[in-house]
């Protein structure tokens, strides 16, 4: 028998997941959490194989929980089952080490079956799901300027003052600094002549 942990802050969604899966003749439901924090207080008590996990909860989150309960018990298996499928979520996710990421408009059979290939080891993702993996890890990644960012960079790299770069995007001075560190931030930089050179080494900012 497969054990299964239903973590969700909706006593509803746990009640239809048990009933879903209390007809699966090799799963069986040892237990229930409503908060992150519980969720990992009762993988101690329970032992689950593993762990149907909500995202979004009050409190300690579902990427949170994981965490902590594979910290634990690297053994478990936490499938994140969630109406949430963006790619900071889901890389979140896979980040924290869940083994699967499912949508909650799946199946019985689908998720009855995603349990199964969690429990063997497997990594299971929802189709969508895993078309944007495939797309991030396609993706370069790197430091990325937001257009305000990028503008007020542009005007460093002119010479302008913190003053006249504000006159010029209508902002206050002190906006023009907070943009600035978040710029330093992002580059790994501490001044405005390395952030300018950094950033056109990277092609965020053309050649002045």
């Amino acid at each position: 028998m497969i054990r299964i942990l239903l973590v969700d802050d909706h006593p509803v969604v746990r009640e239809g997941l048990r009933g879903m899966l209390d007809t699966e003749p090799d799963l069986t439901v040892v237990g229930e959490a409503g908060s992150g924090d519980e969720a990992v207080a009762q993988s101690r008590v329970k032992e689950p194989d593993v762990i149907l996990m909500d995202l979004r909860m009050p409190g300690l989150d579902g990427v949170g929980a994981t965490r902590q309960i594979l910290r634990a018990d690297p053994s478990r298996r936490v499938v994140v089952l969630t109406t949430y499928e963006t790619d900071a979520d889901i890389l979140r996710a896979v980040e924290a080490g869940a083994a699967g990421y499912l949508l909650k408009d799946a199946s019985r059979a689908e998720l009855a079956g995603a349990i199964r290939a969690a429990a063997r080891g497997e990594t299971v993702l929802a189709p969508s799901v895993a078309g944007r993996l495939v797309k991030q890890v396609r993706t370069p990644t790197g430091p990325q300027l937001s257009p305000r960012e990028v503008e007020v960079l542009r005007l460093v790299a002119k010479g302008h003052t913190n003053s006249e770069i504000g006159r010029d995007l209508h902002i206050s001075e002190a906006t023009v600094k907070t943009h600035l560190l978040r710029v330093f931030g992002k580059l790994d930089v501490s001044d405005r002549t390395a952030a300018v050179t950094t950033a056109m080494s990277l092609g965020l900012l053309p050649p002045a």
